[in-house]
């Protein structure tokens, strides 16, 4: 089957099919952050912890609430949550034992060499939200920090709540680096509140005529 050529636009600025390319490895690369451990976890005993990727996704949640909550934009401060662990793909998650030893490129030169070959527009746009979030150059950028921070803190109460030890060296670092009034506020609502109170409320709410093996349902 022979190849079909692409389609073509009028805009000058259009992407090149070379840097085309390069954007679909670089989401090749991105899909590394599924596979990849979140090294803390690991330290603290944690078989099998959450990978980076899983991180990162409630973190741009997170972010984008609190950017709600303090009157910044929410879909900017998600935007840099969910790329803020983005070169760990060519580092690894380097938790906080191993950066004593190691001294690693900065996030900003590896957003450069990631982006290096792709569209102008598009590399500009991710290389400046990465240095406006590594800055912490704007309230957005602090949300996006706070939404890091919260996510891990939340991670360490699920993983207490499931019987894992050592968890609260976690989050006593996490409450500690919240910057924000909203996510101050979080993490102390957070330290009181069951994970499971969510769900909790549903199996509550179930009468029994309608619990399985009842004998109401068909």
């Amino acid at each position: 089957m022979s190849q079909q050529p692409r389609p073509t636009t009028a805009n000058t600025d259009a992407a090149s099919d070379q840097e085309l390319d390069e954007t679909v490895k670089l989401a090749h690369e991105l899909g590394q952050l599924k596979m990849l451990p979140r090294t803390g976890w690991l330290r603290a005993g944690i078989e099998h912890p959450e990978s980076v990727a899983e991180h990162s996704l409630r973190a741009a949640m997170l972010a984008w609430m609190l950017a709600g909550l303090e009157g910044a934009d929410p879909e900017r401060a998600a935007t840099m949550a969910l790329f803020h662990d983005s070169q760990e793909t060519r580092t690894t998650d380097l938790d906080h034992v191993a950066r004593r030893y190691l001294h690693a490129t900065s996030n900003e030169q590896i957003t450069a060499d990631q982006t290096s070959a792709l569209p102008r527009a598009l590399a500009s746009r991710l290389r400046c939200l990465v240095a406006e979030y590594e800055g912490r150059a704007s309230l957005e950028a602090d949300c996006a920090s706070d939404a890091d921070k919260l996510e891990m803190l939340l991670q360490a109460l699920d993983y207490r709540a499931q019987g894992h030890r050592n968890t609260e060296p976690f989050m006593e670092t996490a409450l500690a680096a919240l910057r924000t009034p909203s996510g101050r506020r979080l993490g102390e609502a957070a330290m009181t509140i069951d994970p499971t109170a969510w769900w909790r409320a549903f199996a509550h709410a179930v009468a029994p005529a309608d619990q399985p093996g009842s004998g109401n349902g068909s």
